[in-house]
């Protein structure tokens, strides 16, 4: 696993072992970031079920100026700080320990505001993690034009409107799909 383009292109990410783990291929993470990018001048992204915190990364490689990392593993905790480290990648980010769906409500009581939300959850939980995004006021937490993006089992059916959130793209590659909702 490695950063595909931007400043940090060609640099190698630590993994999660075992067979629990379902990191992004280049090909679909490639993909995903041309679909909405593909590089940015500034920012601030959130990436929930963050795992090995590949696209964070490659989102800070690409030019955004923060992310927010979210995962509930202590394992794969451990392995984003040490990617974010070994990448000098430290002071724009930060990396929390907890589960998405309690951790949305609290970056709204904040006032957080993100660019892009990156969702790559566990495929048996389907599109719930939109669902828990629009009950936590994704008006709140997304900035006007903000970009989710789920990549989510090719087999499910993802509504085309979740609150403010309209479904704009979606692009299959093999048994895995990308949808990209804007917040209008």
């Amino acid at each position: 696993m490695r950063v595909i383009a931007g400043e940090l292109r060609g640099r190698k990410l630590q993994s999660l072992p075992g067979k629990d783990v379902r990191p992004t291929s280049d090909k679909v993470k490639g993909a995903l970031f041309n679909m909405i990018g593909p590089f940015f001048e500034g920012g601030r992204g959130l990436d929930l079920f963050a795992g090995t915190g590949s696209l964070g990364i490659e989102a800070l490689s690409r030019g955004l100026d923060h992310v927010v990392f979210v995962d509930r593993h202590r394992p794969a905790i451990r392995i984003i700080h040490s990617n974010l480290r070994a990448l000098g990648l430290e002071e724009k980010a930060e990396v929390h320990h907890n589960d998405a769906k309690t951790i949305l409500p609290r970056l709204c009581a904040k006032g957080r505001l993100f660019d892009f939300v990156f969702l790559d959850p566990p495929y048996a939980l389907g599109a719930a993690p939109l669902l828990w995004l629009h009950e936590a006021g994704e008006g709140q937490l997304l900035t006007k034009n903000g970009m989710v993006v789920l990549e989510h089992d090719a087999r499910l059916d993802v509504p085309e409107r979740v609150g403010t959130m309209e479904k704009v793209k979606n692009r299959r590659y093999g048994d895995t799909m990308l949808t990209v909702f804007l917040r209008t």
